[in-house]
């Protein structure tokens, strides 16, 4: 006699956490690691997580392209991980005065701009696709290489690169910020556009 399953048990998809997701999610935990180890002026070993960190973030993807581990989750997490180890990273270096404030005024205010045109769309029930322009991708480079370059500040002497890369990180971050917002306004018409054409159907 075979029992039968229970109800509601075909339902539940199993939860399986991939080689990428794992990845990613690590990366997400050495966050804490990262802004520690600032905080207590050992530079040189937060550059080596922030590497590593990197380095992960390259290899998540490409694991889960050559393997075609591609998910949902991930397409959630990878994101959510680069931007909270970035966002860490500027406050925890703009605290410790090593990079202007108003570099990581700027930096914080475009990643809010973001969420927060994010939200309006998913409350006014428009679709839209999260993809990274060339601009953002450049700016989250120039972002990083800043990073890099702070945290390299107190082996080397960089001030002058260091000065010149906030610079050009603070201009790329505004400019990709106000391309989001267009985007942003635009799709928003757009929607609305949409939604009113299906009413007077």
């Amino acid at each position: 006699m075979h029992s039968q399953p229970k109800r509601g048990a075909a339902c539940r998809p199993a939860l399986t956490i991939n080689i990428p997701n794992a990845i990613t999610v690590l990366r997400i935990l050495i966050t804490p690691i990262f802004v520690i180890l600032l905080l207590r002026d050992l530079n040189g070993l937060a550059l080596l997580v922030f590497v590593l960190a990197g380095v992960s973030d390259g290899l998540d993807g490409l694991i889960a392209r050559m393997f075609n581990q591609r998910s949902d989750l991930g397409a959630v997490l990878d994101p959510i991980a680069d931007k909270l180890l970035l966002s860490a990273a500027y406050i925890s270096l703009g605290v410790l005065r090593d990079i202007p404030g108003w570099l990581v005024v700027v930096v914080i205010s475009r990643d809010v701009l973001i969420v927060t045109g994010i939200a309006v769309l998913n409350f006014c029930r428009i679709e839209f696709d999260i993809r990274p322009t060339l601009l953002s991708k450049w700016t989250t480079v120039a972002q990083v290489v800043t990073i890099g370059v702070a945290l390299l500040h107190f082996q080397v002497p960089v001030a002058g690169f260091l000065r010149a890369m906030c610079w050009i990180t603070v201009v790329m971050t505004i400019l990709s910020g106000l391309h989001y917002t267009y985007i942003g306004l635009i799709r928003l018409q757009t929607g609305f556009d949409a939604q009113s054409r299906r009413k007077d159907e």
